[in-house]
């Protein structure tokens, strides 16, 4: 019995992707696999962690079984990382699995199971794990009446991208203003023997951020140290992620709880 399906695919970010540059970064994309479908998101420039924040729509995907089968064990999708080369073909950075979330034609677009949350899918290079993918996988049976019974895609949208959609609200996470500091007092660098520790006067550098309001969901922090050289090279000399940045948060104390606490 053949069921028609879409596929909507909501790409949100990766993080502690594969450094395939010699810059220490990458400039990837990802290539998601469904059935005898395919759809790649856009690529971003020098990053290990891409914000695509990107819907990928699977339309008119046919699928052969019981209907009870399809909403209990829908196929795999496949999702690989790519980084984009200028020259050449793309390099692979990565491999995840998921399998969507399945919502037959006489089913309504409810919580808890709709809309699908924002899942993190390691990444496995070879045997060897290489980022997360954070995403959401949802199959949508298409009914008598056509796609126009499909729940509607809830912006918002971004005319600068073009076609691209964004991932639909009530998927994508909240955002908050960040502002990111960081402060370099000093580094040591070992390199076949100790080099004293250069100080670096206090540089202090800083940058405003959105960021999602749930903890959990923040990418990583990453730092490259690179040798400066001549005619603006540079060379890659070593680099560290600081994978929770949680104990670095300063929240500002609210003013109205302190008020109440000393008139109450």
């Amino acid at each position: 019995e053949k069921q028609v399906f879409q596929l909507r695919a909501h790409m949100y970010q990766a993080r502690s992707l594969f450094a395939a540059d010699s810059s220490g970064l990458s400039d990837p994309f990802a290539r998601v696999f469904f059935i005898s479908q395919s759809q790649c998101t856009e690529v971003l420039n020098e990053t290990l962690c891409p914000t695509w924040d990107q819907l990928l729509v699977f339309d008119n995907v046919e699928l052969y079984g019981e209907a009870h089968e399809m909403r209990d064990d829908p196929p795999i999708i496949v999702i690989e990382i790519y980084d984009q080369d200028t020259v050449g073909k793309a390099d692979f950075m990565g491999r995840t699995f998921a399998k969507p979330v399945v919502k037959m034609s006489d089913e309504h677009y409810c919580p808890p199971r709709f809309p699908p949350p924002l899942e993190y899918y390691q990444i496995y290079r070879g045997n060897s794990t290489a980022g997360d993918l954070l995403a959401a996988f949802e199959l949508l049976q298409i009914g008598p009446g056509g796609k126009s019974d499909l729940p509607p895609i809830d912006g918002p949208t971004d005319m600068d991208r073009g076609p691209i959609l964004p991932v639909p609200l009530g998927i994508r996470p909240v955002l908050s203003k960040y502002r990111v500091e960081v402060i370099a007092l000093e580094y040591q660098v070992f390199i076949l023997s100790i080099v004293p520790r250069p100080a670096l006067d206090n540089q202090h550098t800083f940058a405003s951020q959105d960021l999602p309001e749930n903890e959990l969901l923040h990418p990583p922090l990453n730092i490259r140290v690179v040798d400066c050289r001549a005619f603006g090279r540079y060379t890659l000399v070593g680099s560290h992620a600081v994978s929770s940045l949680r104990k670095f948060i300063y929240r500002p104390p609210d003013k109205k709880a302190q008020h109440w606490n000393m008139t109450g």
